[in-house]
């Protein structure tokens, strides 16, 4: 995974990610259920695509699931992989499940 990439430990960790940026937010949700894990270390690989792709104009976090509860409910994530763009902290666009490089650029680009 690109070193662009944030992984907050923890929903504080988290909330300052997303405080001390100053470009939208692509959030990316994991699991470590057994069901979530293959789609989302497919996933991991094509996140780290965006995040070189779009350095400079978003922030990519990828935030695991049981370590960012309360990011989780807030944003309204249900499973695994998903994927919130946020602006001003606010969600602004939902997406789930495995997508590949192309469709996560047109959900960018439709919202940025």
């Amino acid at each position: 995974m690109a070193k662009r990439v944030h992984r907050p430990r923890e929903d504080a960790e988290f909330s300052f990610i997303l405080g001390m940026s100053g470009v939208p937010v692509f959030a990316y949700f994991t699991g470590t259920w057994p069901k979530a894990i293959e789609p989302c270390r497919v996933m991991d690989l094509v996140v780290g695509d965006i995040a070189d792709d779009y350095a400079g104009r978003l922030t990519v976090v990828r935030a695991d699931i049981t370590r960012c509860p309360a990011a989780t409910e807030r944003y309204g994530i249900t499973g695994a992989p998903s994927y919130v763009l946020l602006k001003e902290g606010e969600a602004v666009a939902h997406g789930s499940g495995p997508m590949t490089l192309t469709e996560i650029r047109k959900f960018l680009d439709g919202h940025l």
